[in-house]
């Protein structure tokens, strides 16, 4: 045991009493408590036992848990109870060495939480009641140590759960059962003889493993394995919520027989009978088989395992199923909107209060109870298969709930015809007909109790958290009615401020919407619709089927206009957020620190405010409400510059010192980074008190020209006393501090440094010293010395520093000896008033004159040393102060620097809690899961070239020139040279540099691991002495530039080496057990097993920060009875100088079973520690500074966020990849506005704010419990972080979000990623809309929380599909009319169809949502953080370069994915890369990615604008742009905007280029290994995979879409100059032999290429001349015979290419299993080949024209990449393929 690699602590080690983490006296408490095993009988695997082992040993050998597993959670334990014992406050009383009870029991209460509240709901009494009958007994530590038992074993299960830790109700059920049997052996049993027969069935080796978590395991695999990949229906399989939710009930108890037992005989091949006749339970049975799907839809009900508490089916009735009251909401305010509004147009309070519209107004209630049947009905369609022996009740309440709201609106029909049938007999409102109205409205209120019961519970939240939480069985029949009682969900109202808040926000937006659409939208269209209803004369230009053409034109006129109702919410909520979001960040001080002129400003007070949030109290005190009173009031009177900022700190104050070191290691870290230079580090760095000044030495860019500006301006020209001298001269604290630092250091210099001690020369200048210092002491200075020479004083005093700066040698000391005796005779002969001092002076000068040869100063110098870099560093400081006359408003020059300063320095002036000393802080983990990724760019990616010749490292240097100068200024300080760079070391300093600005594994290793070195810097801070913070060198030397001390010195520096060394040791011990950092690298086993080069990089990273990281993945060990699977963690040792692993914990079988992310989480978060855990993904990054404030933001965990604490905490983040190029800035906008002002709001007032995959902080002790921090079934959790904020929030949870601190993240930086990227967050939240927890949380939140849940998740995708959708319907309605000759008719001689009543409505909503939901939000941000000025001049500068396109384009990608994914499903995971995109994307890829989600809907929205331009009845050009400019611009951005976008997109050679190889793609055949880059005809097939698995309502859905096509052809065929007017039916009957003719005629033609045209190349044109001709004389003969026109043929085209296409998209629907095996298939492939040719053509056309054009492509250019011009880059070098030579 003492050879074992330890993790953070040796605990496993009864001899490493030396290490550091070690002597603590809380871990050796934790130990010790740990050990108390005396009671304990001894465990049947005697193995493990020795006398140095504890609980976990016992309980390891007792129930058979993994020895590893043991280890890790021993450390695991050991860490949580010292950490818990560190953050008590301590009292005289406590002793250390003793374990803590509240500390347990705290812990167990943590651990433990879900399954008390488990046993609460399913009615059974938790096995920890014992803990209860035991405390107050005669012994304190018996409860304790029954705490401690049972966490063990909970962490234990816990640690060897694997996939089961995503199913906590489960771990519930194994842990209730194990509790039992380990309450029988520590209760009952003290004999080890008795002890044998109580010992569990499953115990030995791998017992617990083998037999309780690999029988539920090959159950969810083999669920897993059924659904074909995710293809497979939700509804056809259990997903890991199906199998956990089968522990919500009682009958787990009942059913499930313990330990588990799965009879290896019990596969698909035992008849279902037998297998029941073995195990009466269904839970543990495999899914049967069929072809590779389930086929429990071919099965009687009574044979399958159906789902447990939901059903996810694909259906668009989703969108209403899971937000009914959004939509009820929506439908009764339209109705009494219309009905109000319909006979005379009058505001409601006015019409209302009149008895015809109070009357019509009350036919609500009819449409409410239609609704309530519609949301019965759709619950019976979708969760019927629920229904079982088991589940009677909830198929009575499915049917009862149609059937009650039937009764309902039955009655509210009956007395409603009754009112008005009384009320027209009376013809007015008699007192019979006001009796029918009472009664109708007595019914009414009934209807409503239930609503106003809602309002009630709202008004009192504690009520209705209180009434869902409990027991009684009174509340149950009470709620049953309205919803399943379930886990989750119960008690989710918020605190009575927090709903006022939220319910206010609502109520704006809600009456803002419904004003808006009562006056703007619904009440102009009432003129228009009662006109077209009075129209009777229509002529019809088709033959109509149903000749009542005005209703047709009413639901034109009013379809668009009902889709924009149903979203304008979005609009409402956007504009009001964006203003909400704005107040909060200004009560939350954001952007107050915007430039460095700002900061000067605020710089002095920066010690102040770093002290008191960063560092903790000097006493420690308890959070009270004076308390927090008085740091209110700190907090005031720092932030406005009240009395406290006005004390100078001083260099002596332990603030001033401690503020120095922190910011020292802050630019130095910038330094590190390459983010500034040696000289913007030498102006920004504070240096240390080495030469005992008494003033605070502030940067120097802060000092920069006051010396001059004082001497120049006020000094040399000053007349007055020296009170106002001084005044003049302290009214600024860096002019002060300046003037005094300068006087100082200048006689430091003079007198210490360069004059010998016992020199003549030195007593004379000391007695100048004296002289000038007694002056200002006696207020006499402005009458001693002559001011009008001073600047002569100070040109000597620069000259001599100058001189000295050259580090002069012996042989030069001449010229120090001249500026000496220059600035001698100035000082004493022009710059001293006084003739006395004068004379003294002078006689001691000729008192030195014994020698004449020997000149004044020659002997007296003594020069410094070379190698003294302290002093010069101070002598340029002193330089620069004295000799700069501008200030310093460029320091430091690189955005990013400036950025992060801006950023940190504003935070010191918000609001955060107090830090605590690192030893009481929580501890915390960070958890990063990696893949495949780039770890470290390998010299060949950097070196190589693409198409255009431009290689990663020369984009790098373009992007980020300067930091590429201060990376060659910081190599030849190490004496490599650019040359050498590529030869040394493997080019790894190259390759970092390079790395640290991409998106790798690299740079988020290096940002997480600050925190490490942070904890480290204050650990040290909180524990030094005075005498350690004046002088002595700190641990962390890496962190600060070689010679940041100075000359410092402490007298007991060496004495205490020792001493010091030991508490540097404890310092990295306390920062070890505070911080881990886990990386999850899934597949590094085989990457080192086929020596992947990723490996080794990780290695690297491991040996770099070999402290605190840790490399976790699963080993596949391949065995001869089947792979065996491990979870691993590895780390690097030191002093074994190689990598070594520490636990090895062995899996149920292969890892990923749903979303491999997810899993990927789960299985390393056994090997994370603390009570936080961060989630990083690989795309981002942290700072050193802001790490600092971690310790601030984990307090966030213990207070309280309304009534609850939060166990999510959100953070801020900053997207770096905003500079690559003009579509990396947009993104980082939107990006910027989402995780930042989005999700402020979202938090507060809102309170809905979810875990979106950003750096948020986990309380990780109540997730451990509760599922974890993400689900993973695979698909419907493809979105996986969001479904931990859906589970935090369902199980009482809170999320908060918090912008005092931030972190770093990439986005993709190309169209085609960030296409990809949007595709997957659609699909995704397509799955989400089908998902349990949307539907859990749109039913049991509140009305208000709901609305906020809706807008801010899932319904944003669903309104980006209406404003599509909005679009389609208007011009296929304007269309319609068009073509049938409605529109015609209804405006010849009438205005009913003006396009004021329409298109001034649409329009406006259309401007307003592409407009305000991307540009008011960004605005409101950018001038928030960075001022209006700022901001509006980046809006319109995103707008030149086509911003607006983007955002269209990509509102294209998100409706598409969303829709698609909602009626066909197909979500997968799309790789986006995450690389820089400097290629040009070839035409085909780009008609690959975006044929079907952008380029058919482009063209189809053309053919209509093209065909309402020729058919439809637009009164001048003005108008018709007006109905149609939305549109045009959505078609021109569909189409052209991926070109616009693409690198070199309209470069004529290219352009060429791409099109041929296009065409080489349409036609290459496909084949079995032919990838889709390679072959039309497989990417064609891959398109229509979502086809293959979409169910039969999907497909039914399809074809009634497909339909609309073939409009064109009916309506346009009427319109041919052949028909000659003709309406008959036989037209458009006839029309279709032209379609049969095209069809003959491609057969002809394809059937003689096949078999003519490689042998009888002749014959085969012969056919193709016949073919021509033949056509030819059918055109003449119809022209000369017919009414025949040139225009009919192009009209043609119009009307049959959409049939064709429309046909084509039927025959793939039904594919299977009508067509794909028919002999007409062929013939369907090749029309569909010609197809995408065909529009292949027409997209290239205008990227051919514009390629042509002179400038365009320069143009282009400079839109894509003008970010980059404004920072330096040259981007024409890019596409000419120069490059620097030295890179080569």
């Amino acid at each position: 045991m003492a050879d074992r690699v330890y993790n953070i602590l040796p605990v496993d080690d009864p001899h490493a009493v030396d290490h550091a983490g070690m002597m603590f006296p809380e871990v050796k408490a934790a130990m010790r408590a740990l050990q108390e095993v005396d009671r304990l009988p001894v465990p049947p695997d005697l193995r493990r036992w020795t006398p140095e082992s504890d609980m976990l040993d016992w309980l390891g050998g007792f129930f058979g848990f993994q020895e590893d597993n043991v280890r890790n959670q021993r450390e695991h334990l050991v860490l949580l109870l010292a950490n818990g014992m560190m953050h008590l406050f301590p009292s005289p009383s406590m002793p250390l060495d003793t374990l803590e009870t509240s500390v347990v029991k705290m812990i167990r209460k943590k651990v433990t939480g879900n399954y008390v509240k488990w046993c609460k709901f399913i009615g059974c009494k938790n096995n920890l009641i014992k803990l209860v009958e035991r405390r107050g007994g005669p012994s304190e530590r018996e409860p304790q140590w029954h705490d401690l038992m049972y966490t063990c074993l909970f962490l234990l299960i816990w640690g060897e759960a694997a996939n089961l830790r995503f199913m906590p109700e489960c771990l519930c059920f194994i842990y209730d059962n194990m509790l039992q049997e380990l309450n029988k052996a520590i209760d009952g049993f003290t004999d080890n003889v008795e002890l044998q027969g109580e010992i569990p069935t499953y115990a030995g080796p791998n017992g617990f493993l083998n037999n309780i978590i690999v029988p539920i395991y090959e159950v969810v695999k083999a669920e897993a394995d059924s659904n074909n990949g995710g293809a497979a229906p939700h509804s056809s399989w259990r997903n890991y919520d199906d199998m956990n939710e089968y522990f919500w009930s009682s009958r787990c108890f009942e059913q499930l027989r313990w330990p588990f037992s799965l009879n290896p005989k019990m596969n698909e091949d035992i008849p279902y009978n037998q297998r029941v006749n073995y195990e009466s339970c269904s839970y543990l049975i495999k899914p049967l088989r069929e072809r590779g799907y389930l086929n429990r839809g071919t099965k009687d009900q009574d044979h399958k395992v159906g789902k447990t508490g939901f059903v996810e089916q694909r259906s668009f009735w989703y969108i209403f199923r899971s937000f009914d009251r959004i939509w009820v909401a929506h439908i009764l305010v339209l109705q009494a909107s219309v009905v109000t509004l319909w006979h005379n147009g009058g505001p409601p309070w006015i019409e209302l209060q009149k008895p015809d519209p109070l009357a019509r107004f009350l036919s609500i209630f009819i449409t409410w109870s239609l609704l309530r049947v519609l949301q019965g009905l759709l619950d019976i369609g979708s969760q019927y298969s629920l229904v079982s022996k088991e589940t009677v009740f909830t198929g009575i309440r499915m049917i009862l709930k149609p059937l009650v709201a039937a009764v309902w609106a039955i009655l509210f029909i009956i007395y409603y015809r009754r009112m008005w049938w009384q009320r027209n007999i009376d013809q007015y409102w008699s007192g019979y007909a006001n009796d029918r109205l009472h009664e109708y409205l007595y019914i009414a209120a009934a209807f409503i109790v239930p609503e106003v019961l809602a309002l009630v519970l709202f008004i009192l939240p504690w009520l209705r958290n209180f009434v869902e939480n409990s027991n009684w069985r009174i509340f149950h029949a009470l709620t049953w009615w309205f919803q399943t009682r379930q886990f989750v969900g119960r008690g989710l109202r918020e605190g009575v401020m927090d709903n006022l808040k939220y319910a206010l926000f609502w109520l704006s937006v809600l009456a803002s919407k419904c004003a808006f659409s009562y006056w703007l939208q619904i009440r102009p269209l009432i003129a228009p619709t009662k006109q077209i209803l009075r129209t009777k004369n229509i002529t019809y230009k088709w033959h109509e089927f149903f000749p009542n053409g005005s209703r047709a034109a009413i639901v034109v006129l009013w379809a668009p206009v009902l889709l924009i109702y149903f979203m304008d919410v979005q609009i409402w909520y956007s504009i009001w957020s964006s203003g909400v979001g704005a107040f909060v960040g200004l009560l939350q001080h954001l952007g107050e620190i915007r430039n460095v002129h700002q900061l000067r400003l605020r710089f002095k007070i920066f010690p102040s405010a770093f002290e008191f949030n960063l560092m903790p109290p000097k006493q420690l005190q308890h959070t009270t409400l004076w308390e927090n009173a008085k740091d209110l009031v700190e907090r005031f009177r720092l932030r406005y510059g009240w009395s406290a900022i006005h004390e100078k700190v001083e260099w002596g104050q332990r603030e001033g010192v401690q503020f120095a070191h922190v910011w020292n290691l802050i630019v130095n870290t910038f330094r590190d980074e390459d983010l500034i230079s040696d000289r913007e580090l030498e102006l920004l760095e504070i240096p240390s008190g080495a030469w005992r000044l008494s003033v605070f030495l502030w940067p120097s860019a802060l000092l920069a020209n006051q010396i001059l500006q004082v001497l120049t301006n006020e000094v040399q020209y000053f007349k007055g006393d020296d009170t106002k001298l001084w005044g003049i001269i302290s009214k600024h604290e860096y002019r002060r501090c300046a003037v005094t630092e300068c006087y100082e250091s200048i006689k430091h210099i003079l007198l210490r440094r360069l004059l010998k001690v016992d020199s003549q020369e030195h007593k004379i200048i000391e007695s100048v010293f004296k002289e000038i210092d007694a002056s200002i002491a006696h207020d006499r200075f402005t009458t001693s010395f002559v001011l009008q020479k001073i600047l002569i004083v100070h040109d000597r005093v620069v000259k001599l520093i100058a001189v000295l700066m050259t580090k002069p040698t012996g042989g030069n000391i001449r010229k120090v000896v001249d500026a000496l005796q220059n600035l001698y005779e100035d000082v004493v002969e022009d710059f001293i008033r006084d003739s006395s001092v004068k004379e003294i002076i002078r006689g001691q000068h000729l008192s030195t004159a014994t020698n004449k040869d020997t000149e004044l100063f020659m002997n007296a110098v003594t020069l410094p040393s070379d190698d003294d870099a302290p002093f010069f560093k101070h002598l340029s400081r002193i330089h620069t102060t004295l000799s700069t006359r501008e200030p310093f408003l460029n320091v430091p020059k690189g955005l990013e620097a400036r950025r992060r300063i801006s950023f940190f320095s504003n935070s010191l002036f918000m609001t955060m809690p107090r830090a605590p000393q690192v030893d009481r802080m929580l501890a915390f983990s960070v958890l990063t899961p990696y893949y495949t990724e780039e770890v470290i760019f390998s010299s060949k990616q950097l070196k190589e070239e693409n198409e255009d010749g431009i290689t990663i490292l020369f984009y790098l240097q373009r992007i980020f020139p300067e930091d590429w100068l201060n990376f060659l200024e910081r190599m030849k300080k190490k004496g490599l040279l650019e040359l050498n760079l590529w030869d040394t070391d493997d080019a790894i300093e190259l390759r970092l540099w390079a790395s640290y600005r991409g998106q790798t594994l690299a740079r988020t290793v290096r940002g997480m691991m600050y925190y490490e070195r942070a904890l480290q810097v204050q650990a040290f801070l909180d524990t030094a002495t005075d005498t350690e913070m004046q002088g002595i060198k700190e641990l962390l030397d890496a962190g600060s530039s070689p010679n940041r001390r100075g000359s410092f010195r402490s007298e007991h520096a060496y004495e205490e080496r020792e001493n010091r060394k030991n508490k540097q040791l404890q310092n990295l011990a306390a920062a070890g057990m505070k911080f881990t950092y886990v990386v999850t690298c899934q597949i590094y086993g085989n990457q080192k097993k086929t020596n992947d080069y990723k490996a080794a990089d990780i290695l690297r990273l491991m040996k770099t920060y070999h402290t605190g990281l840790r490399i976790a993945y699963v080993d596949e060990i391949k065995e001869e009875k089947g792979n065996k699977y491990y979870s691993v963690l590895v780390k690097y040792d030191k002093v074994l100088k190689r990598e070594v692993e520490i636990y090895r914990i062995q899996l149920p079988g292969p890892l990923k079973l749903g979303e491999g992310k997810p899993e990927n989480q789960n299985h390393a978060l056994i090997f994370t520690r603390g009570d936080g855990v961060q989630t990083i993904d690989m795309n981002q990054e942290m700072y050193f500074e802001e790490a600092m404030k971690m310790r601030n933001l984990l307090e966030e965990f213990n207070r309280f966020r309304g009534i609850r604490k939060p166990t999510i905490l959100g953070v801020r983040e900053h997207v770096f990849t905003g500079s690559v190029s003009s579509l990396a800035w947009f993104m980082s906008a939107q990006e910027t506005v989402f995780v930042t002002l989005n999700q402020r709001v979202y938090a507060n007032p809102l309170k809905i704010r979810m875990h979106y995959g950003h750096p948020d902080v986990f309380d990780r002790l109540w997730f451990l419990g509760r599922g974890g921090i993400s689900k993973a079934s695979r698909s419907i959790n493809i979105s996986e972080d969001i479904f931990a904020g859906f589970n935090c929030t369902l199980r009482g949870g809170t999320v908060t979000h918090h912008e005092y601190i931030q972190a770093g993240k990439g986005r993709d930086v190309g169209l085609n990623q960030i296409a990809m990227f949007e595709a997957k967050v659609a699909s995704g939240n397509g799955e989400q809309m089908l998902s349990r927890d949307v539907y859990r949380l749109g039913h049991h939140l509140d009305f208000f929380r709901m609305f906020s849940f809706y807008y801010t998740t899932v319904g944003f995708f669903v309104n980006n599909l209406i404003i599509v959708l909005t679009v389609f319907v208007f011009l296929w309605g304007r269309v319609y009319l068009a073509l049938s000759g409605i529109e015609k008719s209804l405006t010849t001689g009438s205005n009913a169809l003006s396009n004021a009543a329409l298109t001034a409505t649409l329009n406006q909503q259309l401007v307003v949502q592409l407009g305000l939901l991307t540009a008011l939000p960004m605005l409101v941000e950018y001038a928030l953080e960075h001022g209006f000025t700022t901001a509006l001049w980046n809006m319109i500068t995103m707008q030149l370069q086509l911003a607006s396109l983007f955002f269209t384009f990509e509102m294209g990608t998100r409706s598409h994915y969303f829709g698609r994914t909602l009626l066909h499903g197909g979500a997968k995971y799309r790789a986006t890369g995450r690389t820089f995109v400097v290629k040009h994307e070839k035409f085909a890829e780009i008609y690959r990615l975006y044929s079907r989600s952008h380029f058919t809907k482009g063209i189809e929205l053309l053919m209509l604008l093209f065909c309402y331009l020729a058919y439809g009845v637009v009164s001048s050009s003005a108008t018709y742009m007006l109905v149609m400019i939305s549109s045009w611009f959505l078609a021109f951005t569909w189409i052209m905007a991926p070109f616009i976008f693409n690198p070199s997109g309209f470069d004529w050679l290219k352009t060429v280029e791409d099109f041929d190889e296009f065409l080489q793609w349409i036609w290459f055949k496909g084949d079995i290994f032919v990838k889709p880059e390679q072959s039309w005809e497989i990417w064609w097939e891959g398109e229509q995979t979502h086809l293959k698995t979409t169910g039969l309502w999907g497909k039914l859905l399809d074809i009634v879409l497909d339909l609309r096509l073939f409009l064109f052809q009916y309506g346009i065929v009427y319109h041919l100059q052949i028909t000659g007017n003709s309406t008959s039916v036989f037209v458009y009957l006839l029309s279709w032999s032209y379609m049969l003719a095209a069809i003959l005629l491609h057969l002809v033609i394809s059937n003689a290429s096949d078999r003519y045209a490689a042998n009888k190349h002749g014959r085969y044109r012969l056919i193709q001349t016949v073919t021509i001709a033949v056509v030819a004389a059918i055109v003449i003969v119809l022209a000369t015979r017919t009414n025949f026109t040139f225009l009919d043929i192009l009209a043609s085209f119009l009307a049959f290419l959409p049939t064709g296409w429309g046909i084509l998209q039927i025959c793939l629907v039904l594919r299977r299993p009508f067509l794909e095996n028919s002999k007409v298939w062929g013939t369907i492939t090749a029309v569909a080949r010609l197809y995408d040719l065909g529009m292949g053509m027409i997209i290239m056309a205008p990227v051919a024209f514009l390629s042509w054009l002179p400038g365009f492509q320069a143009m282009q250019t400079r839109i894509l990449y003008n970010e980059a011009f404004s920072r330096g880059l040259q981007i024409s070098r890019l596409f000419v393929g120069k490059k620097n030579t030295h890179i080569d």
